[in-house]
């Protein structure tokens, strides 16, 4: 399961009882040094939700009671995935959260899966670190697209990884629908990533931008389609 295979299990987690007061949940947050943790049961096996240190910070300022229960200012109680849980879903349920609470199959505390965890993931599959270029091609969804552009960039290297994205709208209104990126493996020289480029071109898709991942550039932006030029990424 590639959701397990990424989550932090609760047995390497800092937690804070259900029964614990504001003051020692405190505590335990700053010691720590986490913004934020889960709140388990006394079994440590059922989650209750999480407990941040800004919320308990406010609590304290107006002068309000610190020896309520923690659960008192406990956030995001229905905020979990199964470990078994499709992946899109990880998505949808951890955007606005510094971590996602995983239940097992028996809908007890598993672990969480944390942002930074899930961006390293997509980094891995993005080759960012083994790579050469990385291709950003726009195309609608005709049937077949992704078997041309690939065979088109296979006569002249391999196919270190490919992601699928969906297109901003204005691209949408003309007839663009997807970015397909494609990483290039590492030793892809850049007159061979021009020859693709322009393989890709013949075949009527648009290169919209090229990304040198070694030197840290976007050497082709969809600003100037069809140039080569030398522009930070960051910019």
């Amino acid at each position: 399961m590639l959701i397990k295979s990424l989550v932090i299990k609760k047995d390497y987690l800092t937690t804070v009882n259900e029964h614990a007061t504001l003051e020692e949940a405190l505590k335990i947050l700053e010691d720590s040094g986490y913004r934020c943790v889960p709140i388990l049961d006394d079994t440590g096996t059922i989650f209750r939700g999480n407990i941040y240190k800004m919320h308990i910070y406010r609590h304290k300022s107006q002068g309000k009671d610190m020896s309520l229960p923690v659960t008192y200012l406990l956030k995001n109680a229905t905020k979990t995935i199964k470990v078994n849980s499709p992946f899109f879903k990880v998505f949808f349920t951890i955007k606005d959260l510094p971590y996602i609470s995983v239940l097992d199959e028996e809908n007890k505390f598993y672990g969480i899966l944390t942002h930074s965890r899930l961006l390293d993931m997509l980094s891995d599959a993005w080759n960012i670190k083994t790579g050469s270029y990385v291709l950003t091609v726009l195309t609608d969804n005709s049937r077949g697209n992704l078997v041309k552009m690939a065979k088109a960039i296979s006569k002249y290297s391999e196919i270190a990884g490919v992601m699928s994205l969906d297109a901003s709208s204005a691209e949408v209104n003309d007839n663009f629908v997807r970015r397909i990126l494609f990483t290039l493996p590492a030793g892809v020289t850049e007159d061979t990533m021009k020859l693709i480029v322009k393989r890709l071109e013949a075949k009527s898709y648009v290169v919209a931008e090229i990304e040198d991942l070694q030197a840290g550039m976007t050497i082709m932006s969809d600003e100037n389609p069809g140039v080569f030029m030398s522009k930070p990424i960051d910019d």
